[in-house]
């Protein structure tokens, strides 16, 4: 009797890890579906452009949710174990990974799979063919400003998109703290230079 109940407790357990810890499809299949799906997000990400990784606009970020749903499915099949999914995920690291150092070392290989960095702010002046190109409006190009602090692009002297898809912006004059910092500095230059005038003068009234 305690061998059928012991016998029938340790069923539910035996299902559950061997639906845990054994994958529905092969390991093979598991290593390569992640492959097949990396590649294909990096050659789709290189050809719609810079724009959707810098996420300019809301449909930008909607894309990016709604592509990792679409090729879940793609990369796990129709295995949902844990040890499925760990393969997988060890299979995107180890292939970035070395994707990643194979670049490294080879610059014009990691430029043509990147691309290379865009100006569109060029000493003050927007260019508007680089817009164009990058499928950027002004709005969305000064929105960008001002997450990072500008008030307008007038106060832009260079904006570049990055390969990443970061744009960063240098104004055409210093911050407003630098500014009071260099203001503060030369009045303390100029309170120092009147004390050892003084000091100076006192010294020689003293003879």
């Amino acid at each position: 009797m305690w061998n059928d109940i012991v016998n029938h407790l340790s069923l539910p357990w035996n299902d559950m890890f061997n639906h845990m810890l054994i994958p529905e499809i092969s390991i093979l299949e598991k290593m390569f579906r992640p492959v097949v799906v990396y590649l294909f997000l990096l050659i789709s990400l290189r050809l719609a452009g810079k724009r959707e990784l810098a996420q300019l606009n809301a449909m930008d970020l909607i894309v990016l949710l709604t592509l990792s749903n679409t090729v879940q499915n793609a990369i796990i099949g129709s295995d949902n174990s844990v040890s499925g999914g760990l393969i997988g995920a060890a299979t995107l690291l180890a292939l970035n990974y070395f994707v990643v150092r194979f670049l490294f070392s080879h610059e014009k290989i990691d430029r043509a799979v990147e691309g290379d960095a865009t100006t569109l702010i060029e000493h003050g002046e927007i260019l508007n063919d680089r817009l164009e190109k990058e499928l950027i409006t002004k709005s969305e190009l000064e929105a960008a400003a001002h997450k990072q602090g500008f008030s307008s692009l007038d106060a832009v002297d260079r904006a570049v998109l990055e390969p990443s898809g970061v744009m960063s912006f240098v104004g055409k004059q210093p911050p407003a703290e630098e500014l009071r910092y260099g203001d503060l500095t030369k009045r303390l230059d100029h309170i120092s230079r009147q004390l050892e005038e003084l000091r100076v003068s006192v010294g020689q009234s003293k003879r």
